[in-house]
């Protein structure tokens, strides 16, 4: 029996549409109608169902989740069979996934990764507290829902601890999985703190530590290699939050958290003191390098072919699919976690499709290598020796290269070597690029597409489409949001006709993006999607246009993509408060910004020509173009300038009264005798009279003495002063 949308399972259960698949189970949108509630529902494949093993598995999963009931925790509803279906009900969770969130701000910021992983391990270690270990911790697996609250779901490959037997295949994602997971051997809580460490070191660089060819490749370097310091990547990363992950991510699961609990309790302080040196990593025992020989290789080998299979969930579950996003406004999107308040709005989420993950793509040279047991075994019996005798090959060959090198530093020094050095060409790692979707363009439309991501294009084969008229890509060769390398040529096919019921797209370009959807379901079109970029001409949740464009013919199964704006591209206003007038005003139109009123005043703590403040703080997010104005320093305020009063032939008191009047102070007083000013006056003074001067400065006056006495003469009883040109 299959699902049909309607179908009512275990008279309560009612399937609405279909959201997701993964390699077990397709999961369905439905309604509770008991409870009258949107309900997730996940439903065991045919292929699957009367397989005793898969059914044991997800029995198992629903039974393993089902008691963990917590806001930071994908709840499990129920679990039962009908007709023939197994299914379980879970809560519905509309959000994106870390991952998807990640991918579109490319690093996330101190806060947001403490704010996210405080919520992530709280529901992690709901779980260890009931004997259950993830075992397939990742950023897909973790939802951040509408209102901001994190999610922990998927456990697909979650076994009690009570059991005392793990199989090998148990494994999660090969890039996050555990060293003890990667070998197959026994995995515990502290399995999954690794997988949250790795995790962590992801959000924080926007990259894996490991990451290889094949899934072989990869789980081996878990085994064998250290990480990079995440402070390679980003110098400015706290030294508490990389202490945090190099000790999640500790080869030896003793040196790492025994618990979330003592995780988490670094990470609240790591919020509070970044630069504290108070994460005690246990000191080393045992080596941490995994030697493995070619036996072990094979078993490593044989669990990862079978990943696929515990693959549960993709993107589409929890957010990618249109279902998931119904009501929820990607463009207002805010996380505000129980430890911190960054926004998480529109403006910092990117242009990548939604519900793209590219983790799990087939590695063909994997399969060709590993993909039949034939292959496996013939490989490892002629290639593959054991790692000690590799061992004993490699000190050889390093014994020769450091004779070699003992020989010719000796040999150059006495002039055996005379060589005319040359410049080797820096060797630099090809550049990639994401490969951007072409399906539903023009042949013009998508050679513009892929050349301006510096990619090439060849149409390989023009063949009819059910799906896409004449002159249309139906088909591209290298699947969208593959990584390839600069230069590369996409191959496409190009529809020579539509076959089938044909349909015209409706031009539903500035509707509101329900209202657009309502035109093309009426229209007679079944798949339709949303994407979300930036229009400076069209309003924030508008549709700007389709992929097909509007007025071409298509059929009902054609996949109509929505392109929906995000609003006018904000921008982030630079913080320019201390540096040079000249600087600030570069820096804020670099930005994207432009320079508003500069004005300019006194200071007298900013120094001259720096900027003391501006009208719009940095780190807010603006439309581009937004005048932000700013005010520079003159310095410290002069001193006012005052002129020196007049002075001169007048009594020494009425001198006093007017340099106090111009806030000016009297200094040094002399005397000295002078005919032509009469007794007690001002003779001059020093500045002198007119002079410009700073208020408060000191007036230095010299008084008259009146005529000089004759040599018979003596002292005058009218002199006011002493005799001669004294000071006073």
């Amino acid at each position: 029996m299959s699902v049909k949308d309607g179908i009512i399972l275990g008279k309560r259960y009612e399937v609405l549409s279909k959201v997701g698949a993964g390699g077990m189970a397709d999961v369905y949108k439905g309604r509770d109608c008991m409870l009258n509630r949107y309900v997730a529902i996940k439903v065991l494949k045919k292929e699957y169902k009367e397989d005793e093993n898969f059914v044991r598995k997800f029995r198992s999963e629903a039974q393993a989740a089902a008691g963990l009931m917590h806001p930071n925790i994908v709840n499990v509803y129920d679990v039962g069979e009908d007709r023939g279906l197994y299914y379980m009900v879970m809560e519905l969770v509309e959000g994106i996934t870390l991952k998807e969130y990640i991918e579109r701000k490319g690093r996330l910021s101190h806060k947001e990764v403490i704010s996210i992983a405080i919520q992530m391990c709280t529901g992690i270690g709901i779980a260890h507290a009931a004997d259950i270990i993830h075992r397939d911790i990742k950023p897909q697996n973790i939802i951040i829902s509408k209102d901001g609250k994190v999610k922990v779901t998927d456990f697909g490959i979650a076994k009690a601890t009570t059991s005392n037997t793990v199989s090998s295949n148990a494994m999660g994602s090969v890039h996050y999985t555990s060293p003890e997971q990667a070998r197959g051997g026994f995995s515990d809580q502290r399995s999954d703190i690794y997988s949250v460490g790795i995790t962590l070191y992801e959000m924080v660089t926007g990259q894996v530590p490991f990451d290889g060819d094949s899934t072989v490749s990869v789980a081996i370097k878990h085994l064998q290699e250290e990480i990079t310091p995440p402070s390679e990547l980003i110098p400015d990363i706290p030294y508490s939050l990389e202490q945090i992950i190099l000790k999640c991510t500790q080869k030896n699961s003793e040196r790492r958290y025994k618990n979330t609990d003592d995780l988490i309790r670094d990470m609240k302080r790591s919020l509070v003191d970044p630069d504290g040196d108070f994460v005690v990593i246990p000191p080393l025992r045992n080596a941490n390098t995994v030697i493995i020989t070619g036996d072990e290789l094979d078993v490593i080998g044989d669990a990862y072919d079978d990943e696929e299979d515990f693959e549960e969930y993709d993107a589409h579950e929890y957010g990618g699919d249109k279902e998931y996003q119904d009501g929820y406004d990607t463009g207002r999107h805010e996380y505000d976690g129980d430890y911190g308040n960054d926004d998480y709005d529109h403006d910092d989420y990117g242009n990548d499709d939604y519900g793209h993950d590219d983790e799990y793509d087939e590695y063909d040279d994997e399969y060709d290598d590993y993909g039949s047991g034939r292959g496996r075994r013939g490989r490892s019996d002629s290639v593959n020796p054991r790692m000690n005798k590799v061992m004993k090959i490699l000190m050889v060959v390093v014994i020769i290269i450091i004779l070699f090198i003992v020989i010719f530093t000796v040999g150059k020094t006495a002039g055996l070597f005379k060589f005319t050095p040359s410049v080797l060409p820096e060797k630099t790692e090809e550049e990639k690029v994401k490969v951007p979707s072409v399906v539903g363009l023009t042949e013009d439309e998508a050679k513009k597409t892929l050349n301006e991501k510096g990619l090439g294009y060849k149409v390989v084969e023009r063949k009819e489409s059910n799906k896409y008229e004449a002159g249309t890509v139906s088909e591209q060769k290298t699947e969208a949001g593959t990584k390839v390398k600069k230069n590369s040529t996409v191959q496409v096919v190009v529809s020579s006709g539509l076959v089938g019921n044909k349909l015209t797209i409706p031009d539903v370009s500035g509707r509101s993006e329900s209202e657009a959807q309502s035109m093309l379901e009426q229209s007679g079109f079944k798949k339709i999607s949303s994407e979300f970029e930036f229009s400076d001409s069209v309003a924030e949740g508008d549709v700007i246009g389709t992929t097909p464009a509007a007025g071409a013919e298509a059929t009902e199964d054609t996949q109509i993509v929505m392109k929906v704006s995000k609003g006018a591209e904000k921008k982030t206003v630079p913080n320019v408060i201390g540096k040079a007038d000249a600087d600030a005003q570069s820096a804020i139109a670099a930005a994207g910004l432009s320079v508003g009123t500069v004005s300019y005043d006194y200071n007298d703590n900013v120094p001259e020509g720096q900027v003391v403040s501006q009208s719009i703080d940095g780190g807010k997010k603006v439309a581009a173009g937004t005048a932000v104005g700013i005010s520079v320093s003159l310095g410290p305020k002069p001193a006012e300038k005052v002129s020196v009063p007049p002075v001169t032939n007048t009594s020494l008191d009425n001198a006093r009264q007017l340099i106090s009047s111009a806030g000016l102070s009297v200094g040094n007083i002399t005397y000295q005798y002078d005919a032509s000013v009469g007794i007690g006056n001002v003779i001059s003074c020093d500045p002198g009279v007119g002079s410009s001067v700073e208020e408060g400065t000191a007036i230095n006056l010299v008084i008259s003495q009146g005529a000089e006495p004759g040599p018979s003469s003596g002292p005058s009883n009218d002199s006011p002063g002493p005799e001669g040109g004294i000071t006073e």
